[in-house]
């Protein structure tokens, strides 16, 4: 692991309604309002394909642009447990340019007693300074990995041997780079044949740009009323 310390999300952190994590600096929350947890299940899960591709799957290795509080992690480690066979992986790899601390990522996911279990262990083995490449085995099937820095630099330098991402960067109009034609390139570049991807947004440069990069790209119905997400499927 590098010894440099990189900036922590806690200098431009703001927190409402209590334990709702804000961004001071894109001026958006960490994730959507009415409940995370959810969404993680319909968006990245569902639209992934998940659990259903566990079933026959050894090796399985997730991709996520924007660790964030980790919520995504811990909801996809529970439902992992529930569905995973004996001698099966889970890899989850995460591409975050400003890691929050291990007392904010605990505050942030005391909401949900549903991954309490998770919350704690992701708590009690997370670094007092995260930086470089953070690798942390949290059972015998399951390894997580996040990777502090640019989300381009570090996508580009990892094998070609992603199976789903779940796309979670902040709102694209507040954080264009996150969801540019050359990131979403090498994310293709880097997923399996029949590898597949989903995401919350929806916005037409989005799309155009994971159609550019070569995925066939589905509109699917989004989360508590939103109109629309995006999933899709690389060819194979």
């Amino acid at each position: 692991m590098s010894e440099e310390i990189s900036p922590t999300a806690d200098d431009g952190l703001d927190w409402h309604e209590g334990d709702m994590p804000y961004s001071k600096q894109f001026g958006d929350h960490f994730y959507c309002r009415s409940d995370g947890r959810l969404e993680c299940g319909h968006v990245f899960l569902a639209g992934n394909g998940l659990p259903q591709r566990w079933e026959t799957s050894e090796t399985f290795r997730i991709g996520e642009l924007g660790f964030g509080t980790g919520l995504n992690f811990c909801e996809t480690w529970r439902q992992w447990k529930l569905a995973r066979r004996p001698g099966t992986r889970l890899h989850f790899t995460s591409f975050e340019l400003y890691p929050m601390r291990a007392e904010e990522i605990g505050r942030a996911l005391a909401h949900w007693s549903e991954i309490d279990a998770e919350r704690q262990a992701l708590v009690a083995a997370w670094p007092d300074e995260p930086a470089g490449r953070v690798e942390i085995v949290v059972d015998e099937q399951t390894k997580l990995t996040v990777i502090v820095g640019p989300a381009f630099d570090g996508v580009t330098a990892e094998q070609p041997d992603f199976d789903a991402w779940f796309l979670d960067g902040f709102a694209p109009a507040r954080n264009p780079d996150m969801w540019s034609q050359g990131l979403m390139q090498a994310i293709h570049d880097r997923t399996v044949p029949a590898g597949s991807f989903a995401t919350y947004a929806a916005a037409g440069f989005v799309r155009r740009n994971l159609q550019g990069a070569g995925y066939a790209v589905e509109r699917r119905p989004g989360f508590a009323g939103k109109r629309e997400m995006l999933c899709g499927r690389k060819a194979s």
